[in-house]
């Protein structure tokens, strides 16, 4: 395991505007209405791609809060081959997936049209705007090597 860089609270105290920003950003997006066991799915499936342990932990300790089944956290990795995922919710992950794997293409007009299938306008609005800050999140948590927040009980057991 590689040291952290930076800690969290380290960055929170460098730029504290930033923090806020990307806290705001996620905040609006999570009180938009959209299903927040769905938006938590979409968080960890880009937080996996992205190797962003900081944010993976996270985001698995606040979708065990919601009531998500654990079937669907351990087989979020493979939601499409899984069988278990609504069609909204895979609807989600290929949109978080789509937005998530830019490099060298563009965002191709059936995936927006798959989406919206599944969700209005507002909602995908809404959903590409939590996208978008974990993404932003994971790559500060990547950079700086953020320590996973393990809670007190795992790390007793250690």
């Amino acid at each position: 395991m590689s040291p952290p860089r930076l800690t969290y609270d380290a960055f929170a105290k460098i730029a504290p505007f930033a923090q806020q920003s990307l806290i705001a950003m996620g905040k609006q997006a999570d009180e938009s209405g959209i299903d927040k066991q769905i938006v938590e799915l979409v968080k960890l499936r880009v937080s996996q791609i992205n190797n962003c342990a900081f944010c993976l932990q996270i985001h698995l300790n606040v979708s065990r809060k919601l009531g998500l089944p654990q079937e669907k956290l351990d087989l979020v990795a493979t939601w499409e081959e899984a069988g278990i995922f609504s069609e909204r919710e895979c609807a989600a992950l290929a949109w978080a997936e789509t937005l998530t794997r830019l490099v060298g293409h563009s965002v191709p007009d059936a995936a927006y049209e798959a989406v919206r299938r599944h969700f209005s306008e507002e909602e995908v609005t809404f959903l590409s705007v939590s996208i978008a800050t974990i993404n932003a999140w994971n790559r500060l948590g990547a950079a700086f090597r953020f320590a996973p927040p393990i809670q007190k009980a795992a790390k007793a057991a250690a």
